[in-house]
């Protein structure tokens, strides 16, 4: 039985995965030697927020100090690239007709690594606000939020699941103690293969949908 659903943002409803891959090449344009090795670590930590990723990147590939004046530079113009292509990006295949049936069946929540105030307002421009009963974002880590949500629904952990489309979700669900599904775009390589507690694949929320109905 399946009693709480959560699901990830960019990758799980929107198919917004791509923009934020291009703001990160725009944005570090001006250290051109660096640019491919940054979109690598950004592409490969799906999942982390974009705040930790300036943090690993300064340190780690950059070497040099990120002082708070260049983080909220940095912060402030990964967020005006990014703000008005993820409200037009389209619905994940199914994710529009899963929210209208089951946020009246089921408590839904979305929790995502981007921050928090830009989720809020992308969410509330796309007129989705009453699919979810709370929506949670960066700086929160994602086990904290899990476990929060668990707390406030009262549901048994293995009656609620995690819909996200990188490992870090998957690691956050499995701090959490609940179960996980993955979401792999059609024709992309699987990035969950052989990866323990990793309940399902799919490809988009139709899949979802009918997981979710066999398993009520």
């Amino acid at each position: 039985m399946i009693r709480t659903v959560i699901l990830d943002f960019d990758g799980v409803i929107f198919e917004s995965v791509a923009v934020k891959t291009e703001a990160f090449r725009k944005l570090f344009s001006y250290v051109p030697e660096h640019v491919d090795e940054i979109v690598q670590f950004h592409l490969y930590n799906g999942g982390m927020s974009r705040f930790d990723k300036f943090r690993y990147i300064y340190n780690n590939i950059l070497n040099a100090d990120l002082t708070q004046d260049k983080f909220e530079e940095l912060s402030k113009k990964f967020a005006m690239i990014v703000f008005d292509e993820v409200i037009k990006n389209p619905f994940v295949p199914g994710a529009y007709e899963f929210l209208e049936k089951y946020h009246v069946k089921i408590p839904l929540f979305v929790v995502s690594a981007t921050p928090e105030e830009e989720l809020i307002q992308i969410i509330q421009n796309r007129e989705m606000t009453h699919y979810f009963r709370k929506t949670f974002g960066a700086p929160r880590k994602k086990t904290e939020c899990i476990n929060e949500i668990v707390t406030l629904t009262g549901s048994p952990l293995e009656t609620v699941i995690f819909v996200g489309d990188a490992k870090n979700d998957l690691d956050a669900s499995c701090e959490a103690g609940i179960r996980f599904i993955g979401r792999v775009k059609m024709g992309d390589a699987n990035r969950f293969e052989g990866l323990p507690r990793v309940e399902t694949v799919i490809s988009d929320l139709h899949e979802l949908a009918r997981y979710i109905g066999v398993m009520q």
